[in-house]
């Protein structure tokens, strides 16, 4: 019976992207290391069971959270004072870090309504899933067309009294670059705001290649920079332990109370909860722990060295293929890889690459970064025969997309879906739009993606961000049965 369960599971992890080897460059993280994943499993399968709602009733998830945020105050700055929460992921963190600035403004500044959250137009979407859940308004600063990082100075700008919390980001997702976060940093500290770093992706590398090599012009991101109040760095990305691991700092205790949720005006147990969640496995913590220390400081500093080396090759063979530019000046291990010939659309690239066994992620062009290929490079992909297969896949896959052209969107049909009244959108008008994107009411994905991106970038933001959770609804149904 068990193995009949399991065989039913590895049939239907068949049709997923493999989470190993390299070839997936977005949403998994490979050390390449041996071991690793069945550490993890054996460390989160101990405490499966625990659930880290009472610390009380279970000191051991202290024990681990104590000694994970140690590490990553240690790696990021932080001092005697430093504290931090072991949360689920980027999101949570950053949900968190935005949620506590709220509270402090609310507690210490007296502001109860309007308050605004400043960020880079290139922040990640998670703030904008705060602000939304939150009730804070989001001030979006442009970033530089060439560089992709905000400039201070529109920071500035952009301050007022009623704001919350300012953002930067080390690096952005997007384009892998790092924002000033020392400029940004003392224009928000000047006005007694807090200032959150989202190094969710970054952290835990950019702080070891500093160990691998202090020649290297790793701009100053952390908590060691004045100003900066908190900074949220994923586990689960460049400390490769199993999701959902990440760890969100603040400067001190005093400002981390801010986020915590306490009740005690009901009859049951009185309550405390640290992160959004209430029940909660420790079995991510636990996994997470012994990742760490299987791996050490010696072991991640050689995997950030080793990203790096790899990082660069990839970026200098990109330079090299025909149709190819990198976008900005990648300081991290992320790369946004766009076109400079019309004939090549990397959305089309994406899909050749996928047809290949290779992801690529597509991101649609906004607000002057044109549509792109995003890369992340990982350990996997950090030895010279996976490099040099990557290269020769993405020349090929050029050449293809170039035969086959870019998309097209007829501009006369996006002009009438700019129309729809979106609070008043029936059922016929979403399956008309959505038509437009090649996505029938099955629910089934058309197998080039190529088009439907090309029209959701088309499309007013509002109508994307509105039709965007009819495509993924129609893919969830009641009536599956595996």
């Amino acid at each position: 019976m068990n193995d009949d369960i399991l065989s039913r599971l590895d049939a239907l992890r068949a049709g997923d992207l493999p989470v190993r080897g390299g070839r997936t460059m977005a949403y998994v993280y490979d050390s390449g290391l041996d071991g690793i994943e069945e550490l993890a499993a054996a460390a989160g399968a101990r405490f499966a069971g625990v659930n880290g709602l009472d610390m009380t009733a279970f000191p051991s998830v202290v024990a681990l959270e104590n000694d994970i945020v140690a590490r990553a105050a240690r790696l990021l700055g932080g001092d005697a004072r430093t504290a931090g929460t072991f949360t689920s992921g980027g999101t949570e963190s950053c949900l968190l870090a935005v949620l506590t600035a709220r509270e402090y403004a609310r507690r210490t500044r007296g502001l109860t309504d309007g308050l605004e959250l400043v960020l880079p137009s290139t922040a990640h979407a998670a703030f904008h899933k705060a602000a939304a859940l939150f009730g804070l308004r989001v001030v979006s600063v442009p970033v530089d067309t060439e560089t992709y990082r905000v400039r201070a100075k529109d920071v500035a700008a952009a301050v007022t009294d009623r704001t919350a919390l300012v953002v930067v980001s080390a690096p952005s997702y997007a384009h892998g670059v790092i924002d000033p976060v020392a400029e940004v940093a003392q224009v928000a500290g000047d006005r007694g705001v807090p200032c959150h770093v989202d190094a969710c992706i970054g952290g835990w590398y950019l702080g070891h290649l500093r160990l691998a090599d202090d020649a290297l012009a790793i701009p100053d991101f952390d908590l060691s920079v004045p100003g900066v109040t908190s900074l949220s760095v994923d586990l689960h990305k460049y400390a490769y332990t199993a999701k959902g691991a990440s760890v969100l700092l603040f400067r001190d205790a005093e400002l981390r109370r801010h986020g915590w949720f306490a009740h005690a005006g009901w009859p049951g147990y009185p309550v405390v909860n640290a992160t959004l969640q209430g029940t909660k496995s420790a079995a991510p913590l636990a996994a997470a722990w012994a990742v760490i220390e299987r791996i050490g400081t010696n072991g991640y500093t050689e995997l950030s060295r080793r990203v790096h080396r790899a990082t660069t090759g990839v970026v200098e063979g990109i330079a090299a293929i025909d149709g190819l530019r990198v976008l900005g000046r990648p300081e991290s291990s992320l790369i946004a890889v766009a076109s400079d010939d019309p004939d090549v659309d990397p959305l089309v690239v994406s899909d050749e690459m996928r047809f290949r066994g290779w992801f690529l992620q597509p991101q649609p062009a906004f607000a002057g970064s044109p549509a792109n290929l995003h890369l992340t490079v990982t350990a996997a992909v950090a030895d010279d025969e996976t490099v040099r297969l990557l290269l020769t896949e993405l020349e090929k896959a050029v050449a293809r997309a170039r035969a086959v052209g870019p998309t097209s969107v007829d501009p006369e049909l996006v002009a009438l879906a700019g129309l729809l009244d979106l609070d008043a959108l029936t059922p016929e008008e979403v399956s008309g739009a959505l038509a437009l994107a090649g996505v029938g009411d099955d629910g089934a994905l058309p197998e080039r993606m190529a088009p439907v991106l090309a029209v959701l970038q088309a499309l007013p933001t509002a109508l994307s961000e509105r039709l965007l959770p009819e495509v993924i609804g129609r893919l969830y149904r009641a009536d599956g049965v595996c």
